[in-house]
């Protein structure tokens, strides 16, 4: 039986997009629900002050001096595992600094959560709304470009402080970025305000469908601006269509039962469709004693001999965009059924 895995959650957004905000209402949340969460914060200056609004029981993990995804590479994994063994947590929150790419984070969870009980559920990515739509307008450059990659990375997506635009330009945002990401659930927010069963259902599920709203704005702007956000409300519903039959999955963890014949699994990864663009696991075979870590990228696979240190079960993750975690999983319990009908002659 596979060990109990702490979720994850990375949250992503460019500086000021109101991640923290964010960040502190989910801790609240899931502490008042009896739940353990921690936080993993990263910061290129070397004092964390966001952190300073984390309460002082929730453990912390803070990266300073450097972003996350390059210069800090490697401290990830060390913060899980010390958090994960140190503190014994339901959940853990990476905040990433601003300037950050979340698919190198993603890529960074995901070595982790082969050797450590963790698993990446989603990306949530809190969107500046009127920084990105004067972005689109006027300069399209490193941050615009880089803010498109956070979003196209989410699961969840919050289009925040949208109380800043009228319903015309809400729905030009909107539609940049269901056009950068069709598949996410997104939302309109306030001082990063929403429901939190979003969240729940993003760690039950592995993404969150659309028929759950924010309700009412937290907060207005101005106070003559409630019709504005029954606008946005309004635009929110006619403008938010998921494909229901998939999910924006960015990463299908599985564990395996028994060992698998080595040739079949390379078969099976060869025939991966190609929104599944890296994958990675430690592996016992059939046919070989030995255990192996295979790397699968940019349609490339390599098998390396490995000794892994203490217990580590045999699993495999898989990264992708609008991929069939079913089709996956389906494939590969085969392999195992494969594999359990041989043993038995």
């Amino acid at each position: 039986m596979a060990q109990k895995r702490v979720t994850v959650f990375i949250l992503s957004g460019f500086l000021g997009s109101g991640k923290t905000t964010l960040l502190t209402k989910t801790i609240d949340h899931f502490t008042e629900a009896g739940r353990k969460p921690a936080v993993i914060m990263n910061e290129i200056g070397e004092v964390n002050l966001d952190g300073q609004l984390v309460a002082n029981e929730v453990p912390m993990s803070e990266l300073l001096g450097g972003c996350i995804c390059c210069s800090s590479r490697g401290d990830l994994a060390t913060a899980l595992h010390e958090l994960v063994t140190g503190e014994q947590p339901d959940l853990i929150f990476i905040e990433s600094t601003g300037i950050a790419n979340p698919m190198e984070i993603i890529d960074e969870v995901t070595d982790a959560s082969l050797i450590i009980p963790v698993e990446l559920k989603a990306v949530i990515t809190v969107v500046d709304a009127p920084q990105l739509l004067e972005l689109n307008r006027t300069s399209r450059g490193k941050t615009y470009r880089l803010m498109k990659e956070q979003i196209r990375c989410a699961n969840l997506l919050l289009l925040n402080k949208t109380d800043l635009l009228t319903g015309t330009a809400l729905e030009e945002v909107n539609a940049l970025v269901r056009e950068w990401n069709p598949y996410a659930s997104t939302h309109f927010t306030v001082f990063s305000h929403i429901d939190m069963r979003l969240v729940e259902m993003l760690e039950e599920e592995g993404y969150a469908p659309t028929h759950l709203t924010d309700g009412p704005a937290s907060h207005d702007h101005e106070s003559g601006n409630r019709a504005s956000h029954e606008e946005h409300e309004h635009a929110h519903e006619h403008g938010s269509h998921h494909h229901h039959s998939h999910s924006h999955v960015m990463a299908y963890t599985h564990f395996f039962e028994r060992a698998v014949d080595s040739n079949a699994f390379e078969e099976f990864v060869s025939k991966l469709p190609q929104e599944v663009y890296r994958a990675k696991g430690i592996l016992s075979f059939s046919d070989t004693s030995s255990r192996f870590l295979f790397q699968y990228a940019y349609r490339e696979m390599d098998f390396v001999k490995i000794t892994p240190k203490g217990e580590v079960p045999d699993v495999a993750v898989f990264i992708g965009e609008n991929f069939s975690r079913d089709a996956v999983r389906d494939a590969l319990l085969k392999l195992e059924s494969m594999s359990d009908n041989e043993a038995k002659y």
